[in-house]
């Protein structure tokens, strides 16, 4: 049995909740269609009136527990802390997910955690979402509301506490309550900055995009080797081997195990002023055969079924991290970028084809190794992108080569001198003044 002191000025319908996790019932109930207007903030991270506060804790906080218990109607979210934290709470739809923010935590709880849940949460996910920011995202089974989210300071040998009650809502009030969410979100963001004017020093800018990061760990192998890991260690690689060329200015878009959405990943390349875009990955696909290095450039017609589900996979990331995804709106319709997209588009399929060239005489292959889907972080118009499937988790023999820093070397030394190509062309067409016109295919 699991109580849990409510604070007197949560407004709980009783001064202390009793929940089971064996039972499926929690004994308090809901109003149909209550809903939260706006996020759930407490600055303090404590309860009001939860007792005394815990005392301060030394280094990051650290998690070691997390359950969901309740039934349809009422379900609650517990996370055990080592000390007590600020936290704040939103929602976000298709699909319903309720995100829950906290300062940077260590999280140590057993593999299978957040897997299922119960009642109104089908699954939950955590990490860090940026540096110093960690986020649990919470799926659930429909429209809900949040009742209450506050934290319950260490107490009578209990330890700290998030908790999150969530009571079943509907889709007209879930909707109101996100768009007074929404609102004021918009109200505290600033507009995107637009790149400002490139350094005229002669540099050819790189950036290299390990896939993934902190709350989105990307495939994982059965072993348990996740691809955030691998696709980072690939890219410092990567990256000393281009830091050997006094032109390259080589950046990278997380340099930690940290989250970017796939928006900004696109605009830290564009104000970055890029002149080539790679997005790192190591995937996975069901099949144990599947397997070798994969090159995609975009397009919005798939190369086929398996190209369109690792994109549609790709795409997701957001969704997995807890992001709000706005649709595109006046990209598509922009004539001017459309003519961007299609030289940069180009220039990428050049790049493509390079890359597979040197990977061929000692880097395995996909039977198709040039690939092309949506992939919605290669569309930036103005900065030739491709991204580069390392291999794929799900075969063993693969992951024994990811995990391998020979191959990752080799690997990361045939890649640069693609790179060392493909800017040679490139210049030389340019000073040509001659169009790019590649057809798409293999080299």
């Amino acid at each position: 049995m699991l109580s849990i002191a409510w604070p007197a000025s949560a407004q709980s319908p009783s001064p202390r909740l009793a929940l089971n996790e064996d039972v499926a019932e929690v004994g308090v109930a809901a109003a149909e269609g209550s809903a939260l207007s706006g996020d759930v903030s407490l600055k303090e991270g404590i309860a009001p009136e939860a007792g005394e506060g815990a005392p301060a804790v030394a280094g990051p906080i650290v998690a070691r527990e997390a359950r969901v218990v309740g039934d349809g109607a009422r379900t609650r979210f517990i996370m055990d802390l080592s000390g007590p934290a600020a936290v704040s709470v939103f929602m976000l739809d298709e699909p319903y997910r309720v995100v829950v923010d906290l300062p940077e935590m260590h999280f140590e709880l057993p593999a299978e955690t957040g897997k299922s849940g119960k009642g109104l949460v089908s699954a939950f996910r955590y990490g860090l979402i940026s540096a110093g920011k960690s986020r649990i995202v919470l799926d659930a089974t429909g429209p809900v509301a949040v009742d209450k989210a506050f934290v319950l300071p260490a107490e009578k040998g209990q330890p700290a506490r998030v908790v999150v009650d969530l009571v079943r809502s509907t889709r007209t009030a879930f909707l109101e309550t996100l768009r007074v969410s929404r609102d004021r979100m918009n109200e505290a963001q600033k507009a995107e900055a637009l790149p400002g004017p490139a350094p005229n020093d002669g540099k050819l800018r790189i950036v290299l995009d390990p896939g993934h990061g902190g709350i989105d760990s990307g495939a994982i192998a059965k072993s348990g080797t996740l691809e955030k890991h691998i696709v980072l260690a690939f890219a410092n690689q990567l990256k000393e081997k281009l830091a050997a060329n006094p032109r390259y200015e080589v950046t990278m878009t997380r340099t930690d195990d940290s989250f970017m959405p796939l928006r900004g990943r696109v605009q830290f390349a564009r104000q970055k002023h890029a002149d080539l875009f790679v997005s790192i990955h190591a995937d996975s696909f069901s099949g144990a055969d599947i397997r070798g290095a994969t090159v995609y450039t975009l397009s919005e017609r798939a190369s086929d079924r398996m190209a369109a589900s690792i994109a549609e996979s790709e795409n997701k990331s957001d969704i997995l991290a807890g992001v709000d995804v706005p649709e595109d709106t006046d990209e598509v319709s922009d004539i001017l970028i459309d003519l961007a997209r299609r030289e940069t588009k180009n220039f990428a399929v050049v790049f493509a084809r390079n890359v597979i060239k040197e990977l061929k005489p000692d880097v395995r292959l996909f039977k198709r190794p040039h690939q092309q889907a949506g992939f919605m972080v290669l569309k930036a118009p103005d900065v030739p992108s491709a991204l580069v499937e390392l291999g794929y988790l799900s075969n063993p023999d693969d992951e024994k080569l990811l995990t391998s820093a020979e191959w990752r070397d080799k690997t990361a030394v045939a890649i640069s001198r693609a790179i060392d190509e493909f800017f040679r062309s490139r210049v030389a067409d340019m000073a040509a003044s001659g169009p790019v016109t590649p057809q798409v295919g293999e080299p």
